[in-house]
């Protein structure tokens, strides 16, 4: 009971630094490395580019290739807008739950990791075990895309990499990519009781929405069999339409917020190719015989692969073995796994908690399945010391 006592004592403490994507997460990253430091690991604090956020990399064991990555994002996100019982950012507990943002999404993983470091470190370790928490995962996967980075420079890789996301600790070796866009649209204002005389913005992004929502049944029919994904298509969703300054003002500027969910590499060059005719031959001819400076652009906000189902996943076996639930499954939602993949280790999403509960309010993580990771750290231990 003392490890599940101290992780949960490390959980309320995680939870009470209010990481929301937008801000920063030093502190939060700083108190880990400090813990992790005296449980004898080696620690690299790694800045982004403007030093108000960072990623931590920690390796408890031999300096060698062949480790074993615990990854984890330390963001979370916004609390806005949302109707909690009591304070986000203050943990609560009614014996069973524990309530707060970031305790299932995915604080709860990292307290669970971090608690175990000292066990590791009293372990003969033959291999290492790495601990990696990231920033701004869920704007993008930013920190562990610049994390992988500075992993592909070294020479001694891990091996594998088990991301703590909420499964209910059900081993999942495949989900889908992620990609998230925003695109604008530059029009003219102009008075409102003389729509032709100006270029409003917001109704060619209305038209723009309407051709995503269309391309949203159209990739239906495109799923893949046998299906692997709950839906077994590639998805769009809208997440905003923005634009606007009053009833009687033809809109100038607005913006689409939308992302794709790809199930196949195809689908996205579909979308992609369909929006840009769309774009190029229908919306800016007709938004430029008005006015000859209106614009259609998209940013990338965020590119992230998915994590491939394989034949082989050494990652898949050893957590199949340590959990003893061989119900291996994939799920629709993201992960930094696909950039683990990418760089060449196995990979797996396996953590406490459940994904209903991430990003709602009153978010929760149930004890018991904080008690349930921490048994499968405790043999991961073991199998890492041979």
């Amino acid at each position: 009971m003392t490890r599940l006592r101290d992780t949960i004592d490390l959980l309320d403490r995680l939870v009470a630094f209010p990481t929301v994507s937008s801000d920063s997460n030093l502190e939060m990253i700083a108190t880990l490395a400090h813990l992790l430091e005296d449980a004898g690991a080696r620690c690299e604090v790694l800045l982004d580019a403007a030093g108000a956020k960072a990623n931590l990399f920690a390796t408890i064991g031999p300096e060698a290739p062949g480790g074993i990555v615990l990854s984890g994002h330390s963001d979370v996100v916004p609390v806005a807008d949302q109707d909690w019982t009591g304070d986000p950012f203050i943990m609560r507990s009614d014996g069973q739950h524990l309530y707060g943002r970031g305790t299932c999404d995915m604080k709860g993983f990292i307290a669970c990791a971090v608690t175990m470091a000292p066990d590791f470190a009293a372990r003969p370790l033959r291999r290492p075990i790495h601990f990696a928490f990231t920033h701004d995962e869920e704007v993008g996967c930013l920190g562990a895309q610049a994390l992988c980075a500075v992993l592909a420079e070294r020479a001694a890789r891990p091996a594998m990499a088990i991301i703590g996301e909420p499964t209910q600790m059900q081993v999942i070796d495949g989900h889908k990519g992620c990609c998230e866009y925003t695109t604008r649209f530059e029009g003219l204002e102009g008075h409102g009781s003389n729509p032709d005389g100006g270029v409003n913005a917001v109704e060619y992004a209305a038209r723009y929405a309407t051709r995503l929502l269309d391309l949203r049944e159209r990739l239906k029919a495109r799923a893949p069999h046998p299906p692997a994904f709950d839906p077994p298509h590639t998805t769009i969703n809208i997440g905003a339409l923005v634009g606007g300054v009053g009833h009687n003002v033809i809109a100038g500027k607005a913006r689409v917020d939308w992302e794709m969910r790809p199930v196949q590499p195809g689908d996205a060059a579909f979308v992609h190719d369909d929006l840009d005719s769309f774009c190029r031959e229908v919306l800016l001819p007709a938004m430029q015989a008005v006015h000859g400076g209106a614009e259609i652009t998209t940013e990338v906000i965020g590119e992230v692969a998915g994590l491939q189902p394989a034949a082989a996943n050494a990652a898949r076996d050893l957590m199949v073995a340590l959990t003893g639930r061989a119900d291996v499954g994939t799920v629709p939602f993201g992960t930094e796994a696909g950039l683990f993949q990418a760089l060449g280790l196995s990979a797996v999403v396996c953590g406490p908690g459940a994904i209903a509960q991430a990003h709602k309010p009153d978010e929760f993580i149930e004890i018991a399945q904080l008690d349930r990771c921490l048994a499968w750290l405790d043999r991961l231990g073991a199998h890492a010391a041979g």
